[in-house]
This record gives C-alpha cells, sequence and structure tokens, in this order.
C-alpha cells in the first residue's frame, strides 16, 4: 500500500521571542566594546522592585519571553486550499514566514514537498523610478522567476494589471491602485508547486479584489497547494476546502471552512461596540494620522452594541493629525461578518474635499440606510481626496441590528432576511381582472417606500 507524502507537514512549531532583546551590531569601537562591559557588570548585580501581596522585594532582572508559535502540528495535502485565519496577534504572520523561510523555528519543522512561492506582502521589491515595464522584470527575479518565464508571461501580466499605457511610466508616478494591480499581477504568475498567499484581497477596488479571488481559485482548480491568509471570511469560505484557527500561537481548530469561520466569528463578538483603538491594531496607515476611538451609538450619542430595526444610529470616531491635510476626506463602512462589504459612507458626498487641520478630529456619520437585520462589522478611516489613506481601521467595532422594531414604530416580521439593505422605491400596481372584485377600467395605484 502507498503512503501518500503530505505537500506540507508541520511538526511541533515553536517560535519564540525575547521581548527587549537587541542584536548588538556585527563591529564594535573600543570605546562600545568597554562601555558595553561595564554595563552588563553593572546590570548583573542591579536588583529590580516587583510588586508581592506582602509588600516589595528585589529580583534580578530578566528578559520576557513570547510564543508566536507553540507546538503547533497539521498537515496539508497535495491540490488542497487551506484557509489560516487568527486575529491579530495570533501567529499568522509568524508562520507564514517560517513556511517561506524568511525565519527559522525555535523548536519543531516543516517538511514542504516542491518549489514554494510566497506572495506575503504585495508590491515588495518595486523601485519607484523604474517603469512599470522594467519592474516587471525586476519584481519577477525577485520572487524567482525566470527571465524566460517572464517574457513568456509578460503579456499576460499586463492584461491583468490593466497598465498597458502606462507600462513605460516610472510607476513613482502610478496610483495606489495601479501599483497593487501591477504588484499582484506578477506575483499572481508565479507557477510554484506550494503557494503561500497573506491577505491579497485586501488591497485594490472591488472590481480588481474579485479578479484577484478568480485568480486564486483557477490557482487551486490546476491542483496546486494553496495556503491563504485572510480577514475576509466570504473569500476562506469561496476559496478554501479546509481551514485552521490559530489563537494566541496556538492551534485551536484544524477542520472544515465552516467550522472555523464560525469558531473565529463568535470567538469576535465580545469585540466592543465603543472602545480606544490600540497602535497594534490592524490598520493601514503612512502614520501621519491615528484613529484613536470609536463607536456606535443612537441618535442621542448613547452608545449601542444592538439596534432595532429602522433606528437611526451613527458612528463616531476620533483621529488625530500628526500634519495638515490640504484635501482630505473621512470614511464609515459597514460589512457583514464575513466581509461582505455592504455601503461606504464619506464626508466627499456632502460637497468639497475638506481641509484638515493639524491636531484632534471629531467625526460623526448618521447612517440614513436602514440595514436589515443581520450582524455587522465597522470600518473607519480618513484619506487624502487623491485616495491616498492616512489611517484606516478595518473591523473598528461592530453591530447587530434586531427583527424586532421598539415600541409601534419599524417592524420586520419575517424569519427570512434576504439583502443587507432597505432601499427606497417608487411602486405602480395595475390591477387587471382580479377574481372576486370589481375592475374599473384603467384602476392604478402608485406606492412609495
Amino acid at each position: 500500500m502507498s503512503i501518500v507524502t503530505p505537500a506540507i507537514s508541520i511538526e511541533n512549531l515553536t517560535k519564540v521571542y525575547q521581548l527587549g532583546e537587541s542584536h548588538p551590531p556585527a563591529f564594535l569601537t573600543l570605546r562600545e566594546t568597554i562601555s558595553n562591559a561595564v554595563s552588563q557588570t553593572v546590570r548583573k548585580y542591579l536588583p529590580r522592585k516587583i510588586e508581592t501581596h506582602n509588600g516589595t522585594r528585589s529580583e534580578p532582572l530578566r528578559r520576557d519571553t513570547l510564543f508566536a508559535l507553540n507546538d503547533v502540528s497539521f498537515d496539508v495535502q497535495s491540490g488542497e486550499v487551506v484557509g489560516v485565519v487568527g486575529r491579530n496577534g495570533a501567529g499568522k504572520s509568524t508562520f507564514l514566514k517560517i513556511l517561506s523561510r524568511i525565519t527559522a523555528p525555535t523548536s519543531g519543522q516543516v517538511r514542504i514537498q516542491g518549489r514554494i512561492g510566497s506572495l506575503l506582502e504585495v508590491g515588495t521589491g518595486f523601485h519607484p523610478e523604474l517603469s512599470g515595464r522594467e519592474n516587471i522584470y525586476l519584481n519577477g527575479a525577485i520572487l524567482g522567476m525566470s527571465r524566460q518565464q517572464i517574457a513568456r508571461d509578460f503579456d499576460a501580466i499586463v492584461d491583468f494589471a490593466e497598465i498597458e499605457r502606462f507600462l513605460d511610466t516610472p510607476v513613482k508616478r502610478y496610483s495606489s491602485g495601479m501599483y497593487v494591480r501591477l504588484a499582484f499581477a506578477v506575483a499572481s504568475h508565479l507557477e510554484p508547486e506550494v503557494l503561500i498567499v497573506d491577505e491579497v484581497l485586501a488591497v485594490g477596488d472591488a472590481q480588481f479584489q474579485r479578479k484577484c479571488l478568480n485568480k486564486m481559485h483557477e490557482v487551486g482548480r490546476q491542483g496546486r497547494t494553496v495556503l491563504f491568509v485572510s480577514h475576509n471570511m466570504a473569500a476562506i469560505r469561496s476559496l478554501c476546502t479546509k481551514a485552521v484557527l490559530l489563537e494566541r500561537g496556538r492551534l485551536a481548530l484544524e477542520g472544515t471552512t465552516e467550522d472555523v469561520v464560525h469558531r473565529y466569528l463568535d470567538d469576535g463578538q465580545a469585540q466592543a461596540c465603543s472602545r480606544e483603538i490600540p497602535e497594534d491594531a490592524e490598520r493601514m496607515t503612512n502614520n501621519s494620522g491615528r484613529i484613536r476611538r470609536v463607536s456606535v451609538t443612537d441618535v442621542r450619542g448613547q452608545p449601542v452594541s444592538q439596534a432595532y430595526f429602522g433606528q437611526p444610529i451613527q458612528v463616531c470616531f476620533e483621529c488625530q493629525l500628526f500634519e495638515e491635510v490640504a484635501a482630505g476626506h473621512f470614511e464609515v463602512s459597514v460589512s457583514t461578518r464575513d466581509g461582505t462589504h455592504v455601503l461606504m459612507a464619506t464626508t466627499v458626498d456632502t460637497g468639497r474635499p475638506k481641509r484638515l487641520g493639524r491636531g484632534r478630529h471629531l467625526i460623526s456619520a448618521e447612517l440614513l440606510t436602514t440595514l436589515m437585520p443581520r450582524e455587522y462589522v465597522i470600518d473607519v478611516g480618513v484619506h487624502h481626496f487623491d485616495g491616498t489613506t492616512i489611517d484606516f481601521v478595518p473591523r473598528a467595532c461592530s453591530l447587530e441590528v434586531l427583527k424586532v422594531a421598539k415600541g409601534n414604530g419599524n417592524h420586520y416580521p419575517w424569519s427570512m432576511v434576504r439583502g443587507y439593505v432597505r432601499g427606497q422605491s417608487l411602486w405602480t400596481h395595475i390591477e387587471v381582472d382580479a377574481v372576486d372584485q370589481p375592475v374599473d377600467s384603467g384602476q392604478k395605484q402608485t406606492l412609495s417606500s
């Protein structure tokens, strides 16, 4: 009987980091060597005070350790498309870096059958002064493609990126969308046996994201093994045949995509509807501003985690700008828990872009669209008018819209929910030959909702 060898075999994988650890430079001056020797001697005998239930006591200094990964084991069979999910700090990035041989594990081992292609950061290796044409060859070489392979796929890459008109323009003049399209187009034409992909569908516009998703489907259908990391549960459901969930460096669950997605989403329900945004929160930023706090409130400004059907709600957030923005705008977006985008509101719709001064800004957006009953997550952001993001926090807070109304107000009486928003519409009804009811010639009713 033949034994099937997994495409990826992960055994007791552990990665430990020393917090506060710094690496000395390769060469030290005589002065630095003497200074370091004296400092180490002094620190050896230097006590520190720590709290105990009886007061304080002295204890030698020691470094804390962080288990980025802790005894993770599972196999991926050839041809499987496996989703890797987990919240920030769960160990996903460390896991992918070890598989991509960027960093080494502290203990445990990884066995991979075949060539590896890693797409961990879209656009790594692009040179701003070179043209799109030149960067295709440069970036392809960095990603491991031969010159012959790049030349063979060159037209397909350009067609996928939709940048033919600007092919000989330096990429420093590209818009952010053009840059991302070209970067993904190059990386998506890798042909390894094992492909490792990290959150590429979080970039680009909606149309390009669908194009990326279709490309990933194509890779899966070709029988290649894929590890796909994403916070977009809709993409995980669509692409993956199974999934694993990482929690604080440990393997929390390995199983069907639906089981893992449900566990991941259920664990996230404790997310507050009013909270401070920590510095290490998931965000897209150019570091010229920071969103500090976000909340969902009723029209009186009281924070809510649940809203009655039809109840007006507003999203409030606070941001700090470190420099003046000549033309900027604020954004509030709403998505389902599995990553389906429902609506976006922006201050651009209220008129001209705003000049935003350096300092603290308080923003409030009342959502006038009626959300259908289900659970949602809220994204907030501040951007330059040209599309450059200053700071954007996805899944900043959550909201559940109930099927019941408050008092005798709006209601949603049916158990099945179709769609995400209830739109305004004009209806025309013409009654013709109704049974058991007299017919008026040309009877016509116009209804609105």
